[in-house]
This record gives structure tokens, sequence and C-alpha cells, in this order.
């Protein structure tokens, strides 16, 4: 029984495994929105379902992709080029991720919305709070609320269809713009 019990084990590692690989290949090649359960199911080589087993959603599963992608590390603040850089263009290689969205709107799904909330705490807020109060700079939590808000604002507006030349220029010439706006330079 015991040897059937590690068997099961291995193998719902491994389907585990897959799937998180499968989404991180299909997130980047597609995108987050135009990605479809089956599509990562069918991938991995096993029942679309187990995402829910094992992630419980879509969204919950591409928070593990970006934990799985970038660990457990803090990572360089926004006022970064490097890492502004970084976020936009993953931004639009995968389109309107949860972890932006989740920055101007709930997520419909209650664990999706805290995980996604949290991660988009670790990963872009508290980097810049800790930078602001480093610089000695008044409220430094809202500081970093406000420029996240807008950065994640702008990223999700290149896909809106409201704004031409914010969706006409290359990424480059946004991260540009923000950094002219937000940077130290």
């Amino acid at each position: 029984m015991s040897g059937e019990g590690a068997d099961r084990r291995r193998s719902s590692a491994r389907s585990r495994e897959a799937l998180l690989r499968a989404a991180t290949e299909l997130f980047s090649e597609r995108g987050y929105d135009r990605t479809t359960i089956r599509e990562i199911g069918e991938r991995a080589g096993v029942d679309a379902a187990l995402i829910a087993r094992y992630f419980g959603s879509k969204a919950l599963l591409y928070v593990e992709v970006l934990r799985a992608e970038h660990g457990d590390s803090a990572p360089d603040d926004l006022l970064t080029e490097a890492r502004l850089r970084e976020v936009a263009q993953r931004a639009e290689r995968r389109g309107p991720v949860p972890l932006l969205r989740v920055a101007v709107q709930p997520l419909s799904e209650q664990r999706a919305q805290d995980a996604t909330r949290a991660a988009l705490q670790a990963r872009l807020v508290e980097p810049l709070r800790a930078r602001f109060a480093r610089e000695g700079r008044d409220r430094p939590g809202l500081r970093a609320d406000v420029l996240v808000a807008a950065v994640a604002g702008v990223l999700l507006a290149r896909h809106s269809g409201a704004f031409d030349d914010l969706a006409d220029a290359e990424v480059g010439e946004v991260v540009d713009v923000l950094l002219e706006m937000y940077g130290d330079g």
C-alpha cells in the first residue's frame, strides 16, 4: 500500500509540474487572456481539471507561475529602469494579467483576489515602499501605492483601445515616458 501511495504522490507531483511548465510556456507565448485552461491541460498532457485541484483557478496558477519564475527573493523596485522595463515587457507579452488587474479591479474569486493582491504587494508595492522609507520620503506606503497603480493603469490601458498614442507606442517608449515622469533622472 505504501508503494501505491508513493506512486500516486510522484504522479501528482509530475502532473502539477507539467501544468506549471505548460502554463508558463503558454502565458509567455499567448498571454494570460488568450490561454485557456484546456490548452494548459493539453500541453501538459493531463486532465485540465487538475488545475482546480492543484492550484484552485487559472488566476492562482498564474500567481504560482510568477513564484516559480522569480522565487521568493525581493525584486528591484519599479523606479529601477531594468525592473520597470521587465514588468512592462512581461505585461506586453502576457496581456492584462491578474497581477495588474487586481490593482484596478477586484477579481471575482476571493482566493485568487487574495493571492494576487499578496503577490502585487510583495513584487511591486513593497520594494517601492522600502525604497521610499530608506530615502526618508513622507508617506512611503501611499507613494508606493500611487506609483504602482499608475504603472498598472498605463500598462492595462495599452490594451483597452481608449488611448491611441499609448496603444501605438512601442513598449520601450512607454517605459521611457514613465521613467521621465517618475524616475530618479
